[in-house]
């Protein structure tokens, strides 16, 4: 393979990797956002999350892209 050719194929396979990246994103975002409607609605409040709770999301969220970038990393 001629080095044009694979960086049209190294091309291709980064933008199915961002498109499946967007699209799970996407998913559990719209899970999560279902989740906290439901919690809300189950025990009328009107505020879904707390800052604490906020805080703490956050945090699990950047321990989750952590855990992401190091994946491969056999050193």
């Amino acid at each position: 393979m001629s080095p044009k050719e694979e960086l049209a194929v190294r091309k291709a396979n980064s933008s199915k990797t961002l498109l499946a990246g967007a699209l799970v994103g996407a998913g559990a975002g719209l899970v999560a956002a279902i989740l906290l409607r439901r919690r809300a609605e189950r025990s009328g409040r009107e505020s879904t999350l707390t800052l604490t709770e906020g805080i703490k999301l956050g945090l699990l969220v950047f321990g989750l892209f952590r855990a992401i970038s190091a994946l491969g990393d056999d050193d």
